[in-house]
């Protein structure tokens, strides 16, 4: 097997599919590992580094691609890569189909295999290749969230963390998954006040007992949200419904009585986002201004931190890789019920049913 580590072109990444040391896990097994040359310098993994590691080293991205069975990216290719991509070709990364269908379009022309990291399942239902990101993802939602809100960047002027005689800012977040669980931890280690909705009573009982009432917990329903939003210095949009189109859970009218210089982040926006008023932004151009409101909305946030993205990442995904190397990519498929679960498009078909019903596709 011929494994194609191209190097991220997406604005502001900074992370790569594949360190050192799992090429050199990958060669030990038997695959050839092709690597653009610089693709790992701004995760701060050298090109020495991977050809003492067995990789060889290649300038042109077009060659990674052409010569590749399995390439391994970070993300979803680019409109300007898709030229590159091989007919029948397998490709393995975050692909985010529902919210991007000229995508999908071009995976089934060519008949992509296409796995996506998002839908590999874990023995317990969980989805292990996403959960490194959601929790970066998380935790950095606040620290964006906290700079923003300064008087020089055109927020409210609010420390999160108040001083003692000043109310502390409060931070409401929508969702209690993995990168609202995060941002909740991030808030609450800040000393702000912290509110908390989700559907699921669960997660919100598991908060409750973990921080004993330091955070406060509410059903997530228009009424909550409306009152919640409106008194929100920072709002963190964390609403995941795996491959599945983000539902809007935060409408233009409940923003527009936001306080103005309040900040919004929304993880969810790889999936469209779960708040009306916001579209996608850029680590160049990360925010804009609507009712008054800072909008942040970059899909490759855990980039700001690349070196620690791409180990959590690649600690993740190492032994799926191994596994298609050891195997090959249709019989590691055949005998992993989780890795078969990443699969998003085969043979010009979409064949995730949340993906599919996003797109209007039959799966």
């Amino acid at each position: 097997m011929t494994i194609g580590v191209p190097k991220e072109i997406k604005i502001g990444e900074t992370r790569v599919s594949m360190t050192p040391s799992l090429c050199r896990r990958c060669v030990n097994l038997g695959a050839r590992v092709l690597i653009q040359r610089s693709a790992g310098l701004t995760a701060g993994f050298t090109d020495a580094e991977y050809r003492a590691a067995g990789a060889t080293l290649v300038g042109d991205a077009a060659k990674v691609w052409r010569a590749a069975d399995l390439i391994l990216k970070v993300k979803e290719p680019l409109p300007v890569e898709y030229g590159l991509l091989q007919d029948g070709q397998a490709i393995f990364t975050y692909l985010h189909l529902a919210a991007g269908a000229e995508l999908a379009q071009v995976l089934l022309k060519k008949n992509i295999l296409g796995i996506a990291y998002e839908t590999v399942e874990g023995a317990d239902g969980s989805f292990p290749l996403l959960k490194p990101m959601s929790q970066i993802a998380g935790r950095l939602s606040i620290q964006i969230g906290a700079y923003f809100l300064q008087s020089q960047h055109g927020g409210s002027g609010v420390l999160l963390g108040g001083v003692p005689g000043t109310m502390p800012g409060h931070v409401v977040v929508v969702g209690a998954g993995n990168s609202g669980a995060h941002a909740v931890q991030m808030a609450v280690g800040m000393g702000a006040r912290v509110t908390v909705l989700d559907l699921d009573t669960r997660k919100l009982e598991a908060l409750d007992t973990e921080y004993r009432g330091r955070v406060v917990t509410l059903m997530s329903n228009p009424a909550n949200i409306e009152s919640e939003v409106a008194d929100a210095d920072l709002l963190i949009g964390a609403v995941l419904i795996p491959a599945a189109k983000a539902p809007t859970v935060v409408t233009n009218k409940t923003v527009s009585h936001m306080r103005s210089g309040s900040v919004i982040v929304d993880i969810a926006i790889d999936q469209g986002g779960c708040i009306e008023s916001i579209r996608p932004t850029s680590h160049v151009k990360p925010v804009y201004r609507e009712h008054g409101v800072i909008h942040y909305a970059v899909p490759n946030m855990p980039a700001l931190v690349g070196r620690t993205s791409t180990l959590g990442l690649t600690q993740a995904t190492e032994p799926y890789v191994a596994l298609l190397v050891q195997k090959g990519v249709e019989r590691a498929l055949a005998g992993h019920k989780g890795l078969a679960k990443g699969v998003n498009t085969r043979e010009g078909r979409i064949t995730y049913d949340a993906v599919a019903k996003a797109l209007g596709y039959s799966a």
